[in-house]
């Protein structure tokens, strides 16, 4: 199934863009004026085939599962809490429930890899569980590769799911305590970057703890630094990783493979799309980065990837919740796109 899907993962036409920026030149306002709007409505044109875009309907999936470094003290808070997030997201109680229901965006809950046995069953939760877990990076590999292609292959199976349902735009969410440890591990292995550039607080770690952090991910690193060398990314993501961050990086992976927006959330979920885009190159055509996260290294990870985020809003959260308000944004460039009326059609004068 990976191999099928990122063989099915397509450049856009740039010949879309030219035509979508034609028809927005005619439109009843100065050129270019409507920023990074225009520039949004242009690549959804190129998605839509030179169509009409559209983004509706949409769906966040919140991916969670735990980590085995988290037993070196790099999160403030207990591996309890990601299960107990899951049920609380199940039961509409967490922000990225209010914030879906406020963008009109359907939410689906994953367990890709909780710590304990199966969740109860619910309308609203994926169960598509690789493992209790990963083990801890930084006294060996997270995953094998096979967990890794599994979880990989999950995130395909949740974008072709998706798709199926009639889902247009995809955004990307997730929840794991200690999470940040395996992301920034993932930004320094596939980006070039350091620990000691980019670890930040996490769930609000104070200086000794990002310190200790730092280190963590450096050990982690030297263990693994024969396998980064060699530069494959799914063994990379097998190392490093976690079962979330892998079965998005799959969902990115599958939405590309079928020509759907996708809309990646903050500091965890671009680890995803970082490893995605190891893995396929072109899945950069379809993905806008919703918002600058808080994190100290964010910033440095975007310059990287040569991307600027939708939203600037000092969020940190995770979960979906820059996801599901920039998916307004992508909407809105749509509705200019297709609503607004042309200076011939209005019997404006266009000033040229």
């Amino acid at each position: 199934m990976l191999q099928s899907t990122i063989a099915k993962i397509r450049p856009l036409d740039r010949a879309f863009f030219q035509k979508a920026q034609a028809h927005l030149d005619s439109q009843t306002k100065p050129k270019g004026s409507l920023g990074v709007l225009e520039r949004v409505a242009c690549r959804l044109v190129a998605m839509a085939g030179g169509e009409a875009p559209r983004v509706d309907p949409a769906r966040i999936y919140t991916c969670a599962g735990d980590h085995g470094v988290a037993a070196q003290g790099v999160s403030l808070f207990p591996q309890e809490v990601t299960r107990q997030m899951v049920t609380n997201f199940v039961m509409n109680g967490a922000a990225i429930n209010v914030l879906t229901r406020t963008a009109d965006v359907d939410l689906k809950v994953v367990d890709a890899g909780c710590l304990g046995g199966r969740f109860p069953d619910h309308p609203a939760l994926v169960q598509c569980k690789v493992a209790p877990g990963t083990r801890d990076l930084s006294t060996e590999a997270a995953m094998s590769r096979e967990e890794c292609v599994r979880a990989l292959e999950n995130g395909i199976a949740l974008a072709k799911a998706a798709h199926a349902d009639g889902i247009v735009t995809l955004g990307t969410g997730e929840m794991g305590i200690a999470n940040t440890t395996p992301a920034t591990a993932l930004f320094c292995a596939c980006l070039d970057l350091t620990p000691a550039a980019i670890t930040g607080p996490g769930t609000g770690l104070g200086a000794e703890g990002v310190r200790h952090k730092i280190a963590v991910i450096e050990k982690a690193l030297a263990l693994h630094a024969p396998t980064i060398a060699k530069a494959d990314p799914i063994d990379i993501l097998a190392s490093l990783g976690g079962f979330e961050i892998a079965t998005l990086a799959g969902m990115i992976l599958g939405g590309a493979s079928l020509g759907m927006p996708l809309v990646i959330d903050g500091f965890i979920s671009s680890s995803a799309y970082v490893a995605a885009r190891a893995i396929c190159p072109l899945v950069a055509e379809y993905a806008f980065f919703s918002h600058a996260s808080a994190e100290p290294g964010f910033a440095a990870v975007m310059q990287r990837l040569e991307a600027t985020p939708l939203l600037h809003l000092d969020m940190r959260l995770g979960e979906g919740t820059g996801a599901a308000m920039a998916i307004f944004i992508l909407r809105s460039a749509a509705n200019l796109y297709t609503d607004m009326a042309t200076f011939s059609a209005a019997g404006v004068h266009s000033g040229e």
